[in-house]
């Protein structure tokens, strides 16, 4: 077993009260400050400053109290990332209540379950959809009181009701929540049973942020630069939740995008102008690929290969350099990328608002060829670690010394261990307080202070952690091999036309992979190619294999053969929520899809099975029949 600390704790002021006492820290401090921006139209924003925030936070706190809403009580916040989000939340925090945060995707029954599991009395909901998810079960939710709508002015009534409330009472509400009390009941993904929750108390939810600020806080923007950051991540995640508390307790700039759509983001990021990205990989993975179809597009798709090909090296050469390791790039590769830098990368940097200099992916890790990618065009991306269960992130990459491919090393006040079966175990101020209503949950998790991840991965000597999957996950195959999916799964996305991919093989005689494919880059790709005649189609679905045929040779470079895929099949249609194949945070239900799509699975292997054992191909394209993939 290997454990391992970065350092002491950096130092930081001890958290006396709530969250929402940096929301009046600031405004006392700085009441002119701007602390949030609010889209007016598709172009603009308005800021708003720290006192205009604090007097939003206390109006709607007076009118939580009118509604009955005391210490204690449980909330729940089913709405998208917007601006509201961020001052309902402080708001509960001010009157001491806990906040419940629910997906608006969710789907009814999740909706029931977190709501009844939780006892909240009431739900802030976005739309009349969410309105009549939760109101076709609130036969099943004795404690539900209140539904608030926020498309129908709930905020301006909330207000409306609370004038008779006086200040004084929310300060003194806000006055007796304590550090360690329950700030958030944060519900885990749900990828193989029902959703748990955590609760995360005050302390846990700022300890992260707060050890980030005090160390690496200088990094969100450029020299002379305000940081500003744009949230566009579900508040739902605890990752949301966190980038909300490092901005607010920051003093970082905040904007809220609801729409994770392409063309929404763009358009956000284009007028916003971040000067830090947190995102997770598939959005990295897409900002790439849109990268790439636009270059292709216009005629530049070869120049833009050799840039990214430039990219990766000069990138993977400073890292060598920063670690002790080489020289650093050479004279002609310093060349090259200047040329570049001159005619691609700062344009790359545009499309992303122009401002953007660093970055952090988190959620599941990234694939160290787009982390070197992005350092290479000029925006440095961290790869970084965390889970619910530890609020946040327990990891950094040490600045002058960041290790593209790991998630870097244990943040200072924390440790991490890894067991012998290598599984990570973390132990520090951030890990929650238990599971609630699940005490064997809590139990098995929480070990000797110890909280067991259930990720699986490793510690290099010099303290950087590489995640290599979850420990649910692992395949065995029937020859007894144990295959970790997540880094086939993760190589495979890198090919622009594969959206998805889950790797299957348990109890069979080989690795097989379920692939989808994106519906951009393929309408893409279809336009590209150049055929003729009556069997366009077989002739297209043909191309189609052989170039997912190559991403799969490409995923298999960096396994062993035992572990390599042996088979696939390209499925018609993703997995998504509405088939009950992702949960609401976007992760792969794996029992469910590998249910769902078992009959494909065996058709597969028999294919695989009717293969001369006497010649096994080497070519992956022979190991499985054709698929009608436009069917």
């Amino acid at each position: 077993m290997r454990d391992f600390a970065l350092a002491p704790p950096v130092a930081t002021t001890p958290l006396t009260a709530g969250l929402a006492d940096s929301v009046f820290e600031t405004a006392l401090r700085t009441p002119a400050l701007p602390v949030l921006a609010r889209r007016l139209d598709a172009t603009s924003w308005q800021e708003v400053s720290a006192a205009e925030l604090r007097d939003q936070v206390v109006d709607l706190a007076k009118g939580f109290v009118a509604c009955g809403i005391t210490p204690g009580h449980r909330v729940a916040i089913m709405a998208r990332t917007r601006y509201e989000w961020t001052v309902l939340s402080h708001a509960l925090w001010a009157v001491g209540a806990e906040v419940v945060p629910v997906y608006p995707t969710a789907s009814r029954d999740q909706v029931a379950w977190i709501l009844r599991d939780a006892g909240c009395v009431g739900v802030v909901v976005e739309d009349e959809q969410s309105v009549m998810t939760v109101g076709s079960v609130c036969a099943t939710l004795p404690a539900l009181r209140h539904v608030w709508q926020l498309d129908t002015g709930a905020l301006e009534e909330l207000t409306r009701r609370g004038e008779h409330v006086p200040p004084t009472t929310i300060e003194s509400l806000r006055r007796i929540v304590m550090p360690d009390a329950t700030a958030v009941i944060a519900y885990t993904s749900g990828t193989s049973g029902r959703p748990l929750g955590c609760a995360l108390s005050h302390r846990s939810l700022a300890s992260p942020c707060d050890t980030l600020l005090a160390g690496w806080a200088h990094t969100a923007a450029p020299p002379g630069s305000r940081p500003s950051v744009l949230a566009f991540l579900p508040f739902s995640h605890v990752y949301g939740l966190m980038i909300q508390g490092l901005c607010l307790r920051g003093g970082i700039l905040m904007g809220h995008e609801p729409d994770l759509g392409g063309a929404a983001l763009a358009e956000a990021l284009r007028t916003f102008r971040p000067t830090y990205l947190y995102a997770v990989p598939s959005v990295f993975e897409k900002i790439y690929k849109n990268f790439l179809r636009t270059a292709q597009e216009a005629g530049r798709g070869s120049l833009f290969e050799r840039a990214a090909e430039t990219a990766r090296d000069f990138a993977a050469a400073v890292e060598r350099q920063r670690l002790g390791r080489g020289s650093g790039p050479g004279f002609d590769l310093r060349l090259q990328h200047a040329l570049f830098e001159r005619t691609v990368y700062r344009r790359l940097r545009a499309a992303l608002g122009g401002r953007v200099h660093r970055a952090t992916s988190g959620g599941s890790p990234l694939h160290r060829d787009l982390s070197l990618f992005y350092e290479g065009i000029g925006v440095y991306v961290h790869d970084g670690y965390g889970l619910t269960e530890t609020s946040g992130g327990v990891t950094m990459q040490p600045l002058g010394r960041e290790k593209s491919g790991t998630v870097g090393q244990a943040l200072p006040g924390t440790d991490i261990r890894v067991a012998e079966d290598g599984e990570i175990l973390v132990r520090g101020p951030s890990v929650f307080q238990g599971y609630v209503n699940a005490e064997p949950a809590t139990r098995a998790a929480l070990r000797g202070g110890w909280l067991a991840t259930g990720d699986l991965g490793f510690l290099d000597t010099d303290g950087y952690l590489t995640i290599t999957g979850r420990k649910k996950d692992v395949i065995i195959t029937s020859s007894g091999k144990s295959v970790a999916p997540a880094a086939l799964e993760q190589r495979l996305r890198l090919h622009p036309l594969v959206h998805q991919a889950v790797v299957v093989g348990d109890n069979r005689p080989c690795v097989g992979a379920l692939i989808t494919l994106d519906p951009d880059f393929l309408a893409h790709w279809r336009r590209s190619l150049t055929l003729h005649g009556d069997s366009r189609e077989a002739r297209e679905e043909n191309a189609l294999r052989e170039e997912i045929a190559r991403a799969v040779a490409a995923a298999n470079s960096s396994v062993s053969r035992s572990e390599s895929i042996r088979a696939f099949r390209i499925l018609p249609q993703p997995f998504d929520q509405s088939n009950g194949l992702l949960t609401p945070s976007m992760k792969l239900r794996r029992d469910s899809i590998v249910a769902h799509y078992a009959a494909e699975i065996e058709a597969m292997y028999q294919a695989r099975a009717r293969l001369p054992r006497q010649s096994a191909p080497e070519d992956v394209l022979s190991w499985d029949d054709a698929d009608n993939v436009f069917r």
